[in-house]
């Protein structure tokens, strides 16, 4: 037997492999998964679908297929009450309008779990639940969900949606996923899969070329990481591999670049009010861009600028910190310091591709599910059996 017929034989079974150091490692994602998966996903069987038709919030200038959402960090000003309001950098007003973005994350995470439960267990009973929700928000007309984010993240007497609230969809990536993972099951007529992917397309075209888009995709910050993580997903499901080399060269050039400091932190994400959090957020979504993108050809994980920055860089500045946070030597999250850090998916993703053993061991000894609504809408990877199969 050949090694890479072996080497795939071994992929299957439970990933084993030779690390860097030349020992032999051995890592079995189903496994690991395995009892959280099912767990949830049961749990998701009698779940009835939620979209944004579900709830309206009277300040959103949309219909009720749009997607409506406010910033998070914008407060009545106490000066001035019927005024705009003011931005208080960190600190989330429990008081704006939630509904579509908790409906999103709901469906994120049923999404995640059924389709990850067909992937262990090939049981029907999952597909045909997720088929009923997916249908539900991108068949359905009485209750899809329009494939634009033209009123995301708005802000009472300034705009009526901004670029900036793209971030809002970093859930429909695992939901994408999914799709992938069961579009060869007999839940989705082909009909009906044709119509999901046409949705998926429609908004990719969106995000590519509406101005709010455009804004979010140059913004500078995370959120720029994750306009190319939700355009990669897509493009990825779509098919579309002209859009998928754009978003590599997204990362090579301007991503990894102007981001990340000789050190392997993100020198913008450190000035926030929430500097951990927010490192974590990034080097995540970095590293899910890597995951969805590397190829044989283009190791996207090994990739190394001329100033020698690169993926393995950020996660080994941040490694010491996951493992003893309280070596964290910058300023502490004004919110939520107590809540990370949780499974983070740069460890797994960065463990697998760079085989790293430490990184998959502090991987292993996070939390895998969580409950705080900041860590949830911060972790748009759940079910990393979506990515590795």
């Amino acid at each position: 037997m050949n090694k890479k017929l072996l080497k795939a034989i071994l992929v299957l079974v439970g990933i084993s492999f030779v690390g860097c150091s030349g020992t032999k490692m051995a890592f079995n994602l189903n496994e690991i998964e395995k009892n959280r998966v099912i767990k949830n996903a049961d749990g998701y069987l009698n779940a009835k679908p939620e979209t944004v038709t579900a709830s309206f919030c009277t300040r959103s200038a949309g219909t009720n297929h749009d997607f409506y959402s406010e910033g998070d960090y914008w407060w009545p000003d106490t000066q001035n009450p019927d005024g705009p309001y003011i931005r208080k950098d960190g600190l989330t007003n429990p008081a704006n309008f939630n509904n579509h973005r908790e409906a999103l994350i709901r469906f994120s995470q049923i999404s995640g779990a059924l389709a990850s439960a067909y992937i262990l267990t090939k049981n029907q009973k999952y597909v045909d639940q997720l088929a009923v929700h997916l249908k539900a928000w991108f068949v359905n007309e009485n209750s899809k969900m329009n494939p634009n984010l033209l009123y995301a993240q708005a802000i009472k007497g300034i705009a009526t949606g901004r670029g900036i609230g793209i971030i809002d969809t970093i859930h429909l990536i695992e939901v994408a996923k999914a799709v992938q993972a069961i579009q060869d099951s007999s839940a989705l007529s082909k009909a009906d899969l044709t119509t999901i992917k046409l949705w998926f397309s429609d908004y990719l075209k969106w995000l590519s070329t509406h101005e709010y888009g455009i804004t979010e995709r140059d913004n500078g910050n995370n959120h720029s990481v994750c306009w190319t993580m939700q355009v990669a997903a897509f493009a990825d499901l779509t098919n579309d591999k002209a859009t998928m080399e754009f978003c590599r060269n997204i990362y090579k050039n301007t991503l990894l670049p102007n981001q990340m400091a000789e050190n392997g932190s993100f020198p913008l994400e450190l000035k926030r009010t929430k500097p951990y959090g927010y490192s974590l957020f990034n080097l995540d979504a970095m590293a899910s861009i890597c995951q969805i993108l590397s190829t044989k050809e283009d190791n996207l994980f090994t990739f190394t600028t001329k100033e020698g920055l690169n993926l393995n860089l950020g996660l080994q500045f941040m490694k010491p910190f996951i493992a003893n946070k309280s070596s964290w030597s910058y300023q502490k999250d004004v919110m939520y310091w107590e809540e990370w850090p949780v499974r983070q998916s740069s460890l797994l993703f960065g463990g697998m591709a760079l085989h790293n053993k430490s990184y998959l061991d502090l991987w292993k000894s996070l939390k895998a599910d969580f409950t705080n609504p900041e860590v949830i809408r911060n972790m748009p990877v759940r079910y990393p059996l979506l990515w590795i199969n």
